[in-house]
Formats: structure tokens, C-alpha cells, sequence
């Protein structure tokens, strides 16, 4: 069986808070039932799969486009590289600094037979929602085998501007 690919973006902002300004990276929540009640480790970058011979950049801007509802940012993303999750599915990442309303997010969805065995086949979100978080609370948020990509991007970060 071959590797499963995917690929996604890591937008990131930075906000006054609290007469400080606080990094805060995007991240959307994982839809269907599997999903619905819980909260950490259910997070990840928007992302989505792709086959061996197309252009991962290209296709993580698609999968942000229908996981979200809106295209990417239009501004420069750097590469975060590659990491594998506990499955042995390798995502593979780019970072930029942009705003986006995370609130205005509209999923596309997926057709899933819920509940199993039932024979019903119903239509989930593929993310419920997106929300901003410092990195942090990100750490604890995400699916555990993309956290690392939080620590790329603050060392991309510490190492000069992007």
C-alpha cells in the first residue's frame, strides 16, 4: 500500500493583547462524529490528501480553499517541511503570516454511514470550525503528530523575518 500524502497550511498572526503582542496560529477542528466531543488532540492544520505526482503546495492551497470555504491568503509562504503522524501519513507544511476570519469558515463535506451498521449514510462537515490559538494551547490542541510543526515554525521565526 502506498504512503498516504498530505498537505497544508500554517497561517499565523500576531494580535495586540493585553498591551502585548501575542503570535496565534489557525487551526481547524476536525468534523464528524468521531470527532464531536472532543477538544484536545482534535486540531490540525487544514490539510488534506494527495496523490504522488501532484505539486503538495498546490495542493494544500486547494485543501485550505475547501476546508475553509475561502481561498489562501494571497502573501509568501516558506516551506516547514515534512512530518509523519502516528498513522505513517507524512504532511507535508508551509507557514505565512496573514489574518483570516475564522469564523466565516464553511467546510466542505463527507458522506460517512452513521451510525455504523445502520446502513444511514449521513453528510459531516470535514472540519466544524477553525479557531486561533497561541501556540501554547495549539501544542495541546493539535493531533499530536503535527506539533512539531509548531516548534518549525518558531524556530523559522527566531531565526530572522519571514
Amino acid at each position: 500500500m502506498a504512503q498516504k500524502l498530505s498537505a497544508g497550511l500554517l497561517l499565523y498572526r500576531r494580535v495586540n493583547q493585553d498591551d502585548k503582542v501575542v503570535m496565534e496560529v489557525l487551526l481547524a477542528h476536525m468534523g464528524g462524529p468521531f470527532w464531536a466531543h472532543k477538544d484536545d488532540g482534535a486540531w490540525s492544520i487544514p490539510k488534506g490528501e494527495y496523490g504522488s505526482g501532484d505539486d503538495p503546495f498546490l495542493a494544500a492551497k486547494r485543501e485550505f480553499e475547501e476546508e475553509l470555504g475561502s481561498a489562501p491568503p494571497l502573501v509568501v509562504y516558506r516551506d516547514l517541511g515534512s512530518v509523519s503522524q502516528p498513522s505513517g501519513k507524512v504532511v507535508t507544511a508551509w507557514a505565512a503570516e496573514a489574518d483570516f476570519d475564522a469564523a466565516s469558515v464553511v467546510s466542505n463535506t463527507f458522506e460517512l454511514e452513521w451510525p455504523r451498521g445502520s446502513g444511514r449514510m449521513q453528510s459531516f462537515p470535514e472540519i466544524d470550525r477553525a479557531s486561533w490559538f497561541t501556540p501554547e494551547v495549539a501544542r495541546v490542541k493539535m493531533v499530536r503528530g503535527q506539533q512539531q510543526l509548531i516548534d518549525r515554525l518558531l524556530q523559522m521565526l527566531a531565526d530572522g523575518p519571514m
